[in-house]
């Protein structure tokens, strides 16, 4: 599955990647990017494309707007960081927000194990000829019915994995769905039928992406990050 990412560009570099605008202060935009690895256990703000003319910031772990409270939310979260392509029409977390709500994660890059024995090998895998990409995403807009307050929150879509990835992530064989450059306004449309929507969510060519192994320590995980890895790789 896809839960540790990259975007380790300055603010100006992304927004003049997707021609948007950032609506929020400088200082605020340097906490969302430039950030070699981000991880969704911590349920992060991170920078998001939609058909707004800014580039937004959401939380990572999508809330689905029929959620009842905010315990109930906090425990959903947990378990929509990703959304299979497989089975996004049937998920009540997921069905809606995937004909209406799609958006683009951007990405220099994302990180996975391979499993070798006992061992787990880290790998940072990215695209050869594009140095921001854009991973398949759905949104939600949850109101937390105490506060009023509205939270905007995502998932990114995985699907099969392509042969790269899949000699990686070799215990689950996933990797997240990616979008083309050529294609990514119309991934944000809102006219896509159901069979156009299903069209984007294949894997992606292996031979225009790359990968390398990394240091394992260079992560500086606390016990409970490690802890909460264990549990999902």
């Amino acid at each position: 599955m896809c839960f540790h990412n990259s975007m380790n560009k300055k603010a100006r570099e992304l927004a003049e990647r997707y021609k948007r605008s950032f609506a929020m202060p400088d200082s605020d935009e340097e906490q969302i990017t430039e950030n070699y690895h981000v991880t969704a256990f911590t349920n992060p703000d991170y920078p998001v494309v939609t058909g707004d003319k800014n580039i937004q910031v959401f939380k990572w772990g999508l809330i689905p707007f029929w959620t009842k409270t905010r315990n109930d939310a906090e425990e959903i979260r947990k378990m929509t960081y990703n959304a299979k392509a497989e089975t996004l029409y049937e998920k009540p977390s997921f069905r809606e927000p995937v004909k209406r709500h799609r958006c683009l994660i951007p990405s220099t890059g994302y990180f996975e194990w391979r499993h070798e024995g006992n061992s787990k090998i880290p790998y940072y895998i990215f695209l050869k000829d594009e140095d921001i990409f854009s991973m398949a995403g759905i949104y939600d807009i949850w109101e937390d019915p105490k506060t009023g307050d509205l939270l905007h929150t995502f998932s990114i879509i995985t699907t099969t994995a392509n042969s790269l990835t899949s000699y990686i992530h070799n215990t689950q064989e996933r990797m997240p769905v990616i979008i083309p450059v050529g294609e990514e306004e119309r991934w944000l449309s809102d006219s896509l039928s159901k069979d156009e929507i299903n069209a984007f969510l294949k894997p992606y060519d292996a031979g225009k992406m790359d990968a390398y192994v990394i240091v394992r320590n260079f992560f500086k995980m606390d016990s409970h990050d490690k802890h909460i890895i264990d549990k999902y790789l």
